[in-house]
C-alpha cells in the first residue's frame, strides 16, 4: 500500500489532485440545489457536499466551493434566502451531471439539460420534478471557512415532497427504494444498495 505524503499531494496536477481528494471521503449523496434568481432565471447545480446538521430545528448544511468565479447557486441562495435539496436517481444522472458545466448567468440549468422545474404553491424556489427526494429551506446561517474561503451554507428545512410508502414507522427513509445514488470523485456515481440495518446501540450489562 502506498503512502501519498503532502509533498506528493502537492506535486499532482490540479484536477487530479481534486479527483484524488475528492475520493478520499468515499460515496456522498448525489443532490441537485435549486435556485431562482431575481433575475428570473432558474438555477441547477449537482453538489455531492450535502449534510444533515440537526433535528430540532431540522436543518441541513451543504458545503459551497469559494466565490473566486461566478457561483449562481450561491449568488441566490444570499439574494433571495431560499434553496431546493433534490436526490438524483439514475434516470436522471447524466442531465444532473451536465449542470456542472460552467453556463452562461442567463441561461438556466433546467432548459441545457432537458430537467423539469417544480414549484410549491408556498415556495418559490424551484424542485427538480423528476427527483424522488425534494426539500426545501430557508437559509439560516453562511460562513467563509478561513482555511480556504469555502462558504458553508445551513438552511432550515421547510418542505418535504417523499412518498410516504418509503417512511417506516419509525421515520427512517428507505432511499434504496427511490433510487437516490452516490457519487464518488468529481464524476462518478453509484447504485445504493443496503447491507444490514440495527437497533440503537447499547452497552450491554452481561
Amino acid at each position: 500500500m502506498k503512502c501519498y505524503t503532502p509533498h506528493e499531494l502537492g506535486q499532482m496536477e490540479k484536477f487530479y489532485r481534486a479527483n484524488f481528494v475528492n475520493s478520499l471521503s468515499g460515496v456522498k449523496s448525489a443532490n441537485l440545489v435549486g435556485t431562482k434568481g431575481t433575475n428570473e432565471v432558474e438555477n441547477l447545480a449537482i453538489v455531492s457536499s450535502v449534510f444533515h446538521v440537526g433535528a430540532n430545528p431540522p436543518l441541513m448544511g451543504v458545503l459551497m466551493r469559494p466565490h473566486t468565479v461566478p457561483r449562481d447557486s450561491l449568488h441566490n441562495m444570499k439574494e433571495t434566502g431560499i434553496f431546493t435539496l433534490n436526490h438524483v436517481n439514475s434516470s436522471m444522472v447524466q442531465a444532473a451531471h451536465q449542470t456542472s458545466a460552467r453556463y452562461p448567468e442567463d441561461v438556466s440549468e433546467f432548459a441545457a439539460t432537458g430537467l423539469t422545474p417544480f414549484y410549491s404553491e408556498e415556495f418559490a424556489a424551484p424542485y427538480v420534478q423528476e427527483s424522488h427526494l425534494r426539500i426545501g429551506l430557508e437559509v439560516q446561517d453562511i460562513q467563509t471557512l478561513d482555511i480556504n474561503q469555502t462558504e458553508l451554507v445551513i438552511g432550515q428545512i421547510v418542505e418535504v415532497f417523499v412518498d410516504e410508502k418509503i417512511v417506516s414507522e419509525t421515520g427512517y427513509l428507505d432511499i434504496e427504494a427511490i433510487d437516490s445514488i452516490g457519487v464518488t470523485g468529481l464524476d462518478s456515481y453509484h447504485k445504493i444498495r443496503r447491507i444490514a440495518q440495527f437497533g440503537y446501540a447499547k452497552v450491554s450489562n452481561t
